[in-house]
């Protein structure tokens, strides 16, 4: 699809600022609606490389519609269960593939893949586009752009910030945050070790919890709580530390012996006040920053702009309602990704370190509650079944 400069001259209906997953979504849907968009992106060219993989059953059934799923899924990792272990044993078991779901797995994919498949559907992105401020002026939203060291105003009925964190200040209202000591190791790796490629392991351990999760082609991803940073002898690099980890972890030596790259991430929650200010709305990273510890922030994300895109087309088309409809989205997006952030926050508790009662007692904990309906309580929460927008549709 072509794209044109929104000049100084031009209203748009609806100006997408950031052209990350979030923001190509919902471009997307606007565009499928008949919504003229004009699609913002400061970045000269589209990252590369895995960062978010996770997608989730309901955010697989919001892209649908817009035919992005089945492309995605031509390269995913399809999850269809999960599975608690120490290292001699298996705590329990959850499953992600009960009857009657639209799709009953969860899927990883390299975020790069979806982005591509998003590109394909909605409006070409305007790049090297540096949105530096925007402001509510009555029915319109004038946004202040830096191209090329010049810079533009342009006009729109409506804005939706999807820049990530990087844009949250564009967002009136204020947010509350909180910042976590804990520190992860992680690589990707070729191998899947001994693990089955549709099986996502948690391995808690003495020396902290260590996550695998399947990849394409029969690849893993490795994340391990890094119980050296901080403390660790500079001769022990992260590389050194990781496969330490894993081969302690979870006995697994070829699993340990392939990893070749790491990095490595803190955490945080931030969460806006408000994802709504007139006329200006902020969606994904942008308005919520979740932990990636459970692989939610950009399944958030999508069915911000799943269920946000329908509503938008009220508000510009004068439909009645179309203001309630949209403080109701705001209250249920904020309130989903409360709910986000406060099982990031339990993932991380339980994945510290422990004395050694303190590991014997998580691990009767952990494998008394996988044996009974908390198992499947679990599995929906992991899967982002209590979203409130999970079945929107």
């Amino acid at each position: 699809m072509s794209s044109t400069w929104p000049g100084e001259g031009d209203l748009r209906d609806v100006a997408v600022v950031g052209a990350g997953p979030s923001g190509q979504f919902i471009a997307a849907e606007l565009h499928r609606l008949g919504i003229d968009v004009a699609l913002l992106e400061r970045r000269s060219s589209s990252a590369h490389g895995s960062r978010a993989i996770g997608i989730h059953s309901p955010a697989l059934a919001a892209l649908e519609p817009s035919g992005a799923t089945d492309r995605i899924l031509e390269e995913a990792a399809r999850i269809r269960r999960g599975e608690a272990r120490t290292r001699t044993r298996t705590l329990g078991t959850v499953r992600f593939d009960h009857p009657g779901k639209r799709f009953p797995f969860s899927i990883a994919v390299p975020q790069s893949v979806t982005e591509a498949a998003l590109s394909e559907i909605g409006p070409v992105s305007t790049r090297d586009a540096d949105v530096v401020a925007v402001e509510n002026a009555g029915d319109t939203v004038r946004l202040s752009t830096v191209t090329a060291g010049r810079r533009t105003e342009i006009r729109a009925k409506v804005a939706v910030i999807a820049t990530g964190a990087s844009g949250r200040h564009l967002v009136a209202g204020g947010s509350k945050s909180r910042t976590y000591p804990d520190h992860f190791l992680m690589a990707d790796v070729p191998t899947g070790g001994r693990d089955s490629e549709d099986t996502a392991v948690i391995t808690l351990e003495r020396s902290g919890v260590l996550e695998s999760l399947p990849l394409p082609e029969g690849g893993r991803r490795v994340v391990a709580w890094d119980a050296e940073f901080g403390t660790a002898d500079p001769a022990r690099d992260p590389l050194t530390r990781l496969r330490a980890a894993v081969e302690q972890r979870t006995g697994d030596a070829e699993l340990a012996a392939s990893i070749d790259a790491v990095s490595s991430f803190r955490i945080r929650n931030v969460l806006l006040r408000r994802m709504r200010s007139s006329r200006i709305f902020a969606i994904g990273d942008a308005a919520h920053e979740i932990s990636p510890i459970g692989g939610q922030g950009m399944n958030l994300g999508l069915l911000d702009a799943a269920s946000l895109a329908p509503r938008l087309a009220l508000l510009l088309r004068d439909r009645a309602g179309a203001e309630l409809e949209l403080d109701r989205w705001e209250r249920r997006r904020l309130e989903s990704a409360g709910f986000a952030a406060k099982l990031a926050a339990l993932n991380t508790f339980a994945g510290r370190p422990r004395s050694r009662s303190g590991h014997a007692l998580r691990s009767i904990v952990v494998a008394s509650a996988l044996r009974t309906p908390v198992g499947g309580v679990a599995a929906r929460a992991y899967g982002m079944g209590f979203d409130r927008d999970a079945d929107f549709r």
